[in-house]
């Protein structure tokens, strides 16, 4: 593909600038309206421009990755109902050696779940369990975030299930599946077994635990948060109205649960407010102990339904079911089985996040349009033949420096029929290596900067916007960490793919 018109190429880079400049600085002095406002803003400049028509850009929205994130969002709010992420955090705090170990931790959960849940979904539910954890031992956040991101970029990368860009990989290769896992599976260990070093080398925070008791009055201190306006605070809790309801309700719930507690105890007061022992044995307290029975037996058939379902959603995305549809039916499930208003469950979900997503597809759509992509490529291509070490570094510098300008996506949508066309030439063989090196790079890539992947994008927005544990991870924290280690787990993964 050549450049399009002058035009079209000068307007698309200033959109896609506009987009990129807001989406790693979202309170830049000079407009200050955040990554979700930047992202429409590119995309709608880009159809302003006539870079794209209106109708391409409609086309560019990625439906199925919205309606797993949407689904998987709902899916992580039943889950935290249902007191997930409260035994997981016991499970992750058990006989807890300190804060390297509580990373080496989240790096193997977030790793080995988003080899099955996708490396999205890991991060829209483990991401402010991962905060409250951090809050809970008083350690600073980011390094626990990172480590969360990082390992679901790499432990994904394992599965064609994993990411989007691996399922796309999967489906124009015709690789199986037990192929796939073979072939990447090794890099992906010693990829991600380098990585953990990194974290721990990375992790200089300390602190002495806080007791279980004490986590609901526990606050960050100031020297472990990053600074915020107060403007940027009185913006946030002006523009998130979904999260006030959202903690109203769980406050409701708390109070619920309260007196569900308690119940225990009123029965036995006589109206005066004294214990009175004559009354153990009324046919009302017999009733109303029956009741509390009824309903902690329901609760506990309740948590195992969700369970059940999560068990079925991942079962069926193993079986290669839609991603989408799976995830959406499953929220409708527990929607279903929870019996009751869901609007407070719903209200939880961040549209936000998913209305950046939308505006992300169209601009990098429109910059596609514009030809620099893939003039880029033209120009590489005679270089990164994978038969000869050079043609790999050469082919991974290309897909290392697209995946976090065009996002890994469009990059794997851009140079997967070129990569495979190139090594097919030379053998099939080589044809399928150089399918499995488009899927590790691609993937291994999002860890190089905050763009490079959808996860970062999720964990910093869900970090930023959780209720009361608020943290924003920075693109220059994240660049600092992101760099070495990926440039590290790059060439270690390439020695090993089959």
């Amino acid at each position: 593909m050549a450049f399009a018109a002058t035009y079209k190429v000068v307007l698309g880079s200033i959109a896609f600038a506009i987009f990129w400049v807001l989406a790693v600085f979202p309170a830049v002095p000079l407009l200050p309206i955040g990554r979700t406002a930047g992202s429409l803003l590119g995309a709608t400049l880009m159809v302003l421009f006539r870079v794209i028509t209106p109708d391409e850009a409609y086309a560019a929205i990625d439906l199925p990755i919205l309606g797993l994130l949407f689904g998987t969002m709902v899916v992580s709010v039943y889950l935290e109902r249902a007191d997930m992420f409260k035994y997981l955090g016991k499970l992750l705090s058990w006989k807890s050696k300190g804060a390297k170990d509580l990373i080496c931790r989240i790096c193997l959960v977030s790793a080995i779940s988003s080899t099955f849940f996708t490396n999205d979904t890991s991060c829209v539910i483990l991401t402010e369990f991962v905060l409250k954890i951090a809050r809970q031992h008083n350690l600073p956040p980011h390094p626990f975030l990172l480590a969360l991101a990082s390992s679901a970029n790499i432990g994904s990368s394992a599965t064609p299930i994993g990411n989007p860009q691996n399922l796309v990989i999967a489906v124009q290769s015709k690789i199986s599946f037990g192929d796939f896992l073979v072939g990447v599976l090794p890099a992906m260990l010693v990829g991600g077994s380098r990585l953990l070093s990194v974290h721990k080398d990375e992790e200089d925070g300390t602190g002495e635990i806080v007791g279980e008791d004490d986590v609901s009055s526990h606050r960050f201190s100031p020297a472990t948060m990053s600074h915020i306006s107060a403007w940027n605070s009185m913006n946030h809790v002006q523009s998130s109205p979904n999260n006030i309801n959202g903690s109203l309700a769980t406050h409701l719930d708390s109070l619920r649960n309260r007196v569900n507690s308690g119940d225990q105890l009123e029965i036995q007061r006589s109206p005066c407010g004294s214990i009175d022992s004559n009354d153990i044995s009324s046919p009302t307290q017999f009733s109303e102990e029956k009741e509390s029975k009824t309903e902690h037996w329901k609760n506990k058939m309740w948590k195992l339904c969700v369970y059940l379902v999560t068990i079925g959603m991942l079962v069926a995305l193993l079986m290669g079911l839609n991603m989408s549809w799976t995830a959406i039916t499953a929220s409708l499930a527990l929607v279903v089985l929870d019996f009751k208003d869901a609007r407070p469950c719903l209200e939880k979900v961040s549209y936000s996040l998913l209305l950046f997503f939308c505006g992300m597809f169209i601009t990098v759509e429109g910059f596609n349009k514009t030809g620099i992509p893939s003039t880029l490529w033209n120009f590489m291509e005679p270089h990164a033949n994978v038969d000869r070490v050079s043609g790999f570094a050469v082919l991974a510098a290309v897909i290392l420096l697209l995946s976090n300008v065009a996002s890994n996506v469009p990059t794997v949508l851009l140079l997967g029929g070129r990569v495979a066309a190139s090594a097919a030439a030379i053998s099939a063989s080589e044809e399928k290596k150089a399918w499995l090196i488009l899927a590790w790079v691609s993937m291994v890539a999002g860890n190089l900067s905050l763009l490079g992947s959808a996860a970062n994008l999720i964990v910093c927005e869900q970090a930023r916007r959780a209720p009361h544990l608020g943290y924003t991870l920075s693109f220059w924290n994240h660049l600092k960490f992101g760099v070495p280690s990926t440039l590290i787990v790059t060439a270690i993964g390439l020695t090993l793919i089959r």
